[in-house]
């Protein structure tokens, strides 16, 4: 875009917006240096002369033009064209240029102030155009600068040739002005189109490893289904085929079918928890009591729990409400207990515990007495399909995920020793801020609120 805006440092900025604010800033420069150059004339009116009524009449009308520019700009609501902004340029560079030297008529002074005008039309050019076309207003400028000079002296003979010094003195500065403001000028701009290309060519390569991440975050899923899937498939089929055989005895023939159903029952609990997890359902947020919510969790779980010598104890602290989904959080709770339950040691204990963290966030804390998780799986935890039970799915923990960030919290591994691991579920307060998931979690898993 920027190449397209600045091609060959010669186009006007074709975005109305930067057009205007450039704009803005000379017609307040011009303002300023009328006033300015007004206030030295009246303020020396002894060395130039009185200002003419003729003066103030011309000043005033290039105060008023300058200002009502100003207004039309800001209340402009069509963007101008890149030739309509380019007339425009032009036209106040040639208005200026003759207004400096008709002013100076008006003054009828050898040093009339009102030729620094010259240097607005300068900067103008020397900020917009190419460099020819800031020569050919340099060479403009210069030109009236001596014109001048001839002009007052064929009517106040007889001519003071340190005059003509004088002027291409000042004619010098006002080309080296010009050279160097266009030089920083254009020097920016192709800074600007390196900067442009360079955000364009990291813009493409992340899209690019987007793409390729999506494949290959699809090609892992793909394949994970399949391997889930193959396998009560292929054990559903071979229980079947054997049943149908003959010459098995009924016990036989009922102890297939019973493996058939359960690996039916298996494939169907895979496919709702992918359904789960591929399209989950977008939570109905209510303040609800955390302790509520903790102890029918814990309540649903301590029947398996007690199957396995595992007690499920439930700690709160404080009366506490959070910003949830009842339902859903109980479904990640559930994962979360069930998972602790299966790591925890016999008699063992899974806590269940619930506090404050500041005034904009819950926290919701599931620990075992269990092993800790090895350094090689921790960082996939949460992948779905990373399961190392032999009878998990492995979507539990990434469905629990997706359900605490969807309510603008996270879920995080607090601890994780080798006597105690911690899951800590972060939600949000009633009437708290629901910061993104990069507010709620650190890095690697770590959280800041635990």
């Amino acid at each position: 875009m920027l190449k397209n805006l600045y091609a060959d440092s010669s186009a006007i900025d074709s975005e109305m917006a930067t057009f205007r604010r450039q704009e803005s800033i000379f017609i307040t420069i011009d303002l300023l240096l009328l006033a300015f150059l007004f206030l030295l004339h009246t303020t020396f009116a002894s060395f130039w002369g009185t200002p003419t009524r003729a003066l103030v009449v011309v000043l005033g009308i290039a105060f008023l033009a300058r200002t009502f520019e100003m207004i039309w700009l800001q209340r402009l609501s069509q963007p101008l064209s890149p030739v309509a902004q380019r007339a425009l340029t032009w036209a106040w560079i040639t208005i200026d240029l003759f207004l400096a030297v008709f002013l100076s008529a008006l003054t009828d002074h050898e040093d009339s102030p009102y030729f620094a005008l010259v240097v607005v039309p300068i900067l103008e050019s020397a900020f917009r155009f190419s460099l020819p076309p800031v020569i050919g207003v340099l060479l403009l400028a210069d030109s009236l600068n001596f014109y001048w000079v001839r002009q007052y002296f064929q009517r106040h003979p007889p001519l003071d040739i340190s005059e003509y010094f004088e002027a291409g003195i000042i004619s010098l500065i006002f080309a080296i002005v010009g050279l160097l403001v266009w030089l920083l000028v254009n020097q920016l701009r192709r800074k600007e189109m390196h900067l442009a290309d360079n955000l364009l060519e990291l813009e493409r390569t992340r899209e690019k490893l987007l793409q390729e991440e999506t494949l290959a975050a699809v090609g892992r899923l793909s394949s994970a289904i399949a391997h889930e899937i193959r396998n009560p498939v292929a054990m559903i089929s071979s229980s079947l085929a054997t049943a149908s055989r003959g010459g098995l005895d009924p016990t036989q023939r009922e102890e297939m079918c019973d493996i058939a159903a359960k690996e039916a029952a298996r494939l169907e609990k895979l496919t709702d928890d992918f359904l789960t997890y591929a399209r989950p359902r977008p939570p109905q947020i209510t303040a609800a009591p955390v302790a509520d919510t903790l102890a029918y969790v814990a309540g649903v779980c301590r029947a398996y729990a007690s199957g396995k010598g595992i007690e499920v104890r439930v700690e709160v602290q404080e009366p506490l409400s959070a910003q949830i989904d009842p339902a859903q959080i109980q479904q990640a709770l559930l994962n979360l207990v069930m998972n602790a339950v299966d790591a925890s040691p016999p008699a063992g204990t899974v806590v269940l515990r619930a506090g404050r963290n500041g005034d904009e966030w819950v926290h919701i804390g599931v620990e075992n007495h269990g092993s800790a998780i090895s350094t090689e799986d921790l960082p996939r935890i949460f992948e779905p399909f990373f399961t190392t039970k032999s009878k998990g799915t492995g979507l539990g923990l990434a469905i629990a995920r997706n359900i605490a960030r969807a309510h603008g919290g996270d879920l995080v591994v607090a601890t994780n020793g080798p006597q105690q691991v911690c899951f800590h579920m972060i939600l949000p307060v009633p009437n708290g801020s629901i910061a993104g998931k990069a507010h709620a979690k650190g890095e690697d898993g770590q959280n800041p609120h635990r």
